[in-house]
């Protein structure tokens, strides 16, 4: 076994010389703070006005973290990923509208998005989010119940309103059970991930039967996580299915934080980045060990947790494209471990979004902010970058 995250001739062989230039031009602007505050702030404001930054955000930031504004536009990208062995998970990045109408169409969206998937080669799985067909307000009240349904049983209106939620997440979950492609729910702010877990696990107990159809997603930079882990897998063996689970650290830390001060709780963030690295390779070890009924996706940026991925892989003598592991990284970041991993043999993803411009402005502002606020991110891009520009500079020197 020799894999090196650090080979970038593989890590970039699908993209072009002017593609890299313009990716180091990025990541340079990302490297200035100030600018990306800057940028999160004023970026939807200029969208609303109609002054022409459309072209300017498609070349740059679009065309960086997102796959097309349609589903139709991420076809070339994924038949080129293809060709690298390199499968796609895809996300519908639009961010939910509340309203009953608007959840209805976006159930109907998500369905759309597993049947394309179904007649595409290397899409094995799609993401969904609970709040893009379920009011955050509902969720949060189920949230602080005792129990999932304690908290609206004396209001008829309210159960209702959640029997409607639980019957499109079904609708989602039966026609990805149908067409063979899997779904997997994202993980949401803690106070309204309950419901989001409970509804998950139903939903797997029902689809799991003979492999992993639905997957949930386990937020390691929460101290409480790993323990949810083994419950799940505990769950999972009572009620004889399949555990599908996405493993990541985390994707509100800030936003944690600061409401846990403001409401005066316990933050439920790790309290140091060790912590939360250590609960997440805790968390490979876990679902390793229970690979038969585990199907497993290691959702990590981190080399060393996916490195740990696969030596205990190769210690278990379990094969590298082990149908109940996959791997996944976002498009447009960690080319290094997305295609060393898929040369190596390994089921690898790029979790791939796609949308109008303007409705995923909220989810290129979170990118640009987890650029600047990951330790080291940006630079280990930009030097990888910078990297395979010099080597490709020396042959044609």
């Amino acid at each position: 076994m020799n894999i090196s995250f650090d080979n970038t001739e593989v890590a970039f062989a699908y993209k072009s010389t002017k593609e890299l230039k313009g990716a180091k031009f990025l990541f340079q602007t990302m490297a200035y703070d100030w600018f990306v505050k800057v940028g999160v702030r004023l970026t939807p404001f200029l969208m609303k006005t109609g002054l022409p930054v459309h072209g300017l955000i498609r070349k740059t930031i679009f065309k960086q973290f997102v796959g097309g504004e349609s589903l139709e536009q991420t076809a070339p990208l994924a038949a080129e990923l293809g060709k690298h062995h390199v499968q796609v998970i895809l996300d519908y990045g639009v961010e939910g509208a509340e309203g009953e109408d608007n959840f209805d169409h976006a159930t109907q969206e998500f369905i759309k998005v597993l049947e394309y998937a179904s007649k595409q080669p290397n899409i094995p799985i799609i993401s969904i989010k609970v709040t893009g067909f379920a009011r955050f307000a509902l969720l949060q009240k189920l949230n602080e119940a005792p129990r999932l349904r304690s908290g609206i049983h004396d209001h008829e209106a309210e159960e209702q309103e959640w029997n409607r939620v639980r019957q499109r997440m079904e609708a989602i979950c039966k026609k990805a059970a149908e067409v063979g492609v899997g779904v997997l729910v994202d993980a949401e702010e803690s106070w309204i991930q309950d419901p989001v877990d409970r509804l998950t696990i139903e939903m797997m107990e029902k689809f799991n039967t003979q492999k992993a159809v639905v997957y949930n997603t386990v937020q390691l930079y929460r101290h409480d996580r790993y323990a949810f882990l083994q419950l799940s897998h505990k769950i999972a063996q009572s009620k004889n299915f399949i555990l599908g689970v996405k493993l990541v650290r985390g994707a509100y830390m800030e936003k944690e934080r600061a409401r846990a001060q403001e409401k005066g709780y316990p933050s439920p963030i790790q309290s140091t980045k060790d912590a939360s690295d250590k609960d997440f390779n805790k968390a490979i070890g876990f679902c390793l060990e229970h690979i038969a009924n585990t199907s497993v996706i290691i959702a990590s940026h981190n080399e060393s947790s996916n490195l740990l991925a696969t030596e205990i892989l190769a210690e278990k003598g379990l094969a590298f494209n082990h149908p109940n592991v996959h791997f996944s990284q976002l498009f447009g970041m960690s080319d290094n471990i997305t295609f060393n991993l898929a040369k190596a043999g390994c089921n690898v993803s790029k979790y791939l979004p796609f949308g109008p411009i303007r409705d995923v402005i909220p989810y290129l502002m979170r990118r640009a902010q987890e650029n600047s606020s990951i330790s080291g991110q940006t630079g280990r891009e930009l030097g990888l970058i910078e990297k395979e520009l010099t080597r490709r500079k020396g042959l044609v020197a």
